[in-house]
């Protein structure tokens, strides 16, 4: 009789914990909640920002992680581990949180070698050595020796970065760390930081107000309104599927064309759109971005014939062009409503006010959303 053994079924692996997760954070000021819901979960080596208007509570959230301020409600976690809820508190130089600020706050009696090491543990052999390395990254190795006041603004941000990773942190806070650099160094900044930042490896949450900051930098955005995050995923993601109107207007500049549903469509003068899901006679806007609008000649006051794609023409006027640089902005008066569009367009394009154009909309790139 043959028997056979059976390989045992290998457990599955465990989940690797979120270096970061914050659960149902709330915090009210003067009887107004500023912080309301927000839970968010940051990988080991992913770069999260917090994205909105001035005022919307992103700081806030930063400061209940970091401890400095205590939320309402809610939980914070790193790596696990139970750091604050309403009733356990681990004080903000035991969470093993590093952060960081707009006005780097460096110390201006101690050297640029002094303000990385300053707080580290150690013999005086590893100090030196993390405090070298760390120089090494951010490209400043050579100023070890200076002193704050000797450095340009782009350095300080550096030594700052540094001083704040030198505790090898599990997670790193930065509250709009980029926003008192000079415009022309920004882009070079932040991708040097963002480096540096993943080659340490920590668990990162940006703030920032700057679509194109959160853009370039993150590997996931949240995307916060009014206290509460209103979207979140990947930079592609939110940008083009915007879960509202001011969510799309938010990242860019928008075209919006308001329309009113029968039969599941709104008719427009750039043709009939789809809208499943929405009762009739409900008023909804089309949103388009500008780059997203096609421009064509008038032929002796014809334009171009329609297609699938880009839908039925419609004639506009132009009222102003202007040269932005990489593109093109195009600003045309309607023919079928008054109503003003924008229009950019790549390179140099700077019809005379007045030029009677055709436009249409690339379907696929349309939003559309209930009117508010």
């Amino acid at each position: 009789m043959n028997t056979q053994v059976q390989d045992p079924v290998s457990p599955k692996p465990m989940p690797e914990p979120a270096r970061l997760e914050i659960r149902n954070l709330r915090r009210n000021f003067q009887g107004r909640e500023v912080v309301s819901d927000v839970s968010l979960k940051v990988m080991p080596g992913q770069v999260t920002c917090l994205l909105g208007p001035s005022g919307c509570g992103k700081s806030t959230t930063l400061r209940m992680i970091a401890g400095v301020d205590m939320q309402d409600s809610g939980e914070i976690y790193v790596d696990g581990a139970l750091v604050c809820d309403t009733v356990h508190r681990v004080p903000p130089e035991a969470r093993s949180i590093g952060l960081m600020f707009q006005d780097f706050a460096l110390f201006p009696h101690l050297s640029v070698a002094q303000n990385v090491g300053f707080g580290l543990s150690g013999t005086r052999g590893e100090k030196q050595a993390r405090i070298e390395d760390l120089l090494e990254k951010v490209g400043l190795l050579s100023a070890l020796k200076k002193f704050p006041h000797e450095l340009s603004g782009g350095e300080q941000q550096r030594v700052a970065l540094a001083r704040a990773l030198a505790p090898r942190p599990s997670v790193m806070l930065m509250d709009e760390p980029f926003s008192g650099l000079d415009e022309r160094l920004k882009d070079e900044i932040r991708d040097s930081t963002l480096e540096v930042l993943k080659a340490e490896g920590a668990a990162v949450l940006l703030v920032t107000h700057e679509p194109d900051e959160a853009m370039r930098m993150a590997d996931e955005i949240a995307l916060m309104r009014d206290g509460r995050i209103v979207q979140q995923g990947a930079p592609y993601n939110i940008y083009n599927a915007p879960v509202d109107k001011r969510s799309a207007a938010f990242f860019s500049d928008i075209n919006v064309i308001r329309g009113e549903v029968q039969g599941a469509l709104v008719s427009t003068a750039f043709g009939e759109f789809l809208c499943p899901g929405h009762a009739d006679g409900t008023p909804v806007d089309i949103v388009i971005r500008p780059q997203h609008l096609r421009i064509d000649f008038d032929r002796a006051g014809r334009g171009p014939n329609p297609t699938p794609q880009d839908g039925t023409p419609a004639r506009g006027i132009v009222e102003r062009s202007r040269f932005m640089g990489r593109e093109s902005l195009v600003e045309f008066r309607m023919d079928f409503d008054g109503s003003l569009l924008r229009a950019t367009v790549p390179s140099v394009f700077l019809p005379k006010v007045g030029t009677p154009l055709w436009l249409m909309l690339r379907r696929e790139r349309c939003f559309v959303f209930p009117a508010l």
